[in-house]
C-alpha cells in the first residue's frame, strides 16, 4: 500500500478499490472483511430469535380473524394468538378488500358505458346540454334586464 502511495494517488486508490471489491482490505496489522462471518452469527441468531408468547387481539383483530376465515366465530378465538396469525389474517382481508374494489370498479365502468350509450341513443351530449343551459341563462338575464327597466320607468 505504501508502495502504491509512492507511485501516485490514482494507483493507491485503484488498489484500495480492488481490495474493497474482493471484500478484504488491510490496514496496518488488522485485516478487515466486509463479508459476514458464518461462525459468529449462529449463536447471535439464537439469542435474538426469541418470540413473544402471544398477542391479545382487539375487537377489530377478532373481526379480521373471522373475516379471513381463520375462525368461524369470535367466541372460538383464544385469548392469546400469535402475531403471525394476526398479520396473515390482516393480509388476507386486505387482499379480499382489493378484490371487492376491483369488482366495484369494473361494475361502475360497465354502468357508465351503458349510461353513455343510452344518452347517445337519446341524442344527448355535453355540448347540447351546455348550449341549452347557456340559452336559459341568457333568457333569465334578458328577463331581469327588462324588469329592471320597467321598474326604472315606473319610478320616474
Amino acid at each position: 500500500m505504501i508502495f502504491n502511495m509512492i507511485r501516485g494517488p490514482r494507483a493507491a486508490f485503484g488498489t484500495l478499490i480492488g481490495q474493497v471489491r474482493r471484500g478484504v482490505m488491510t490496514t496496518g496489522s488488522r485485516r478487515l472483511c466486509s463479508k459476514p462471518q458464518e461462525g459468529a452469527s449462529a449463536p447471535q441468531a439464537q439469542r435474538l430469535g426469541f418470540k413473544v408468547p402471544g398477542y391479545r387481539p382487539s375487537e377489530w383483530d377478532k373481526k379480521m380473524l373471522v373475516w379471513s376465515g381463520r375462525f368461524k366465530t369470535t367466541e372460538q378465538i383464544p385469548e392469546f394468538v400469535s402475531f403471525e396469525m394476526i398479520d396473515a389474517s390482516r393480509n388476507r382481508v386486505r387482499v379480499k378488500a382489493c378484490y371487492v374494489m376491483m369488482v366495484v370498479t369494473i361494475v361502475a365502468c360497465v354502468a357508465m358505458a351503458v349510461s353513455g350509450k343510452r344518452a347517445a341513443g337519446r341524442h344527448e351530449n355535453l355540448t347540447s346540454h351546455n348550449m341549452e343551459k347557456k340559452a336559459r341563462w341568457r333568457e333569465e338575464a334578458q328577463r331581469e334586464k327588462e324588469e329592471a327597466t320597467e321598474l326604472a320607468a315606473k319610478a320616474q
